[in-house]
């Protein structure tokens, strides 16, 4: 720990050298923000409000995107200030910071993904007892579970991180602190580092990803002697959950899976899951559900009565 504190501050590289492409990214990613924060917080004021949203599915659907909102919130404001600044530093200690809150937020949506995959399995398998065994109780251990697994698994990391000593240089080649470009800045082995950082990070996402599969799995063969109709349900209830699976898990094995080795994509391939697919939750929550749609309009049509008042 006495080394890692010999190292004040780290500079990120950032996505790109280019002034002008900076400007251009500024703009767009300013945007893609200011979008995920108010998507987001569009739907949990939705389910907040809604009598008609009062259903388990839509009680984790408020807390996912409320994880969204702070999972985005740890790198886009750093990674939007820094395309306009020169020199793109940041503190050891706000280095570590970010890096906690990035896993622990998405430690927190990895176990959320896979408690609605559970949630979705209760709904098609077993209606009857659906909301006997997804009583209000249920639902609040299974996201305090979601919540305690993500501060663990981020604990853990740090934990992994922080004593490593940091000579120099401090250039990280990222837009924000992450695992494995640390790693390449440590003046020490990091062999056993990085196979304990993928049995943390990437065996977690390999393992919650095959959960979730599994469960549409039991889903559909649950469903294969309903016909038509039974498929026709089973896509409806869970087309726009796989899809946002698909898209953070993708890019999250992909990267935490591979120890000690950085790519130049990884840049980019981070970008998916730190602001791409918090910005995805929302729409496609909101254009794949009807009941969605109907609550988000009648909440317009309240706000507009109201302003007229």
């Amino acid at each position: 720990m006495a080394n890692t504190r010999n190292m004040t501050e780290f500079i990120f590289l950032g996505l790109s050298p280019n002034q002008e492409v900076q400007k251009v990214f500024f703009v767009l990613f300013l945007l893609l923000y200011i979008a995920v924060v108010l998507g987001n917080f569009l739907i949990v004021l939705t389910v907040m409000t809604s009598r008609s949203l009062g259903s388990p599915m839509y009680f984790f659907l408020s807390y996912l995107s409320f994880v969204e909102i702070c999972y985005s919130s740890t790198t886009a404001p750093k990674l939007i200030s820094d395309l306009l600044a020169e020199r793109k530093a940041i503190s050891l200690w706000g280095c570590m910071t970010q890096l906690f809150f990035t896993h622990f937020f998405g430690g927190t949506e990895i176990f959320l993904l896979t408690v609605m995959a559970y949630d979705r399995y209760v709904a098609i398998c077993r209606p009857l007892n659906y909301t006997t065994i997804m009583n209000q109780q249920v639902r609040v251990v299974l996201v305090g579970i979601a919540w305690v697994g993500g501060f663990v698994h981020s604990f853990a990391q740090i934990l992994l991180i922080f004593h490593l000593p940091f000579c120099g240089p401090n250039v990280i080649d990222h837009y924000f602190c992450d695992l494995l470009p640390l790693l390449k800045l440590a003046c020490s082995d990091t062999f056993l580092i990085a196979l304990l950082i993928v049995a943390n990070g990437g065996t977690l996402s390999v393992i919650s990803f095959v959960i979730i599969l599994a469960s549409y799995v039991v889903i559909l063969l649950h469903l294969r002697t309903g016909g038509s109709e039974g498929w026709s349900k089973a896509l409806s209830t869970c087309g726009s959950h796989i899809t946002v699976v698909t898209l953070f898990f993708g890019p999250c094995i992909f990267i935490y899976l591979r120890p000690s080795t950085t790519l130049s994509i990884d840049k980019t391939v981070a970008l998916f899951y730190t602001v791409i697919t918090p910005l995805l939750n929302p729409v496609i929550y909101s254009l794949r559900n009807t009941e969605v749609k109907k609550a988000m309009k009648k909440l317009w049509i309240r706000t507009m009565k109201l302003d007229e008042k």
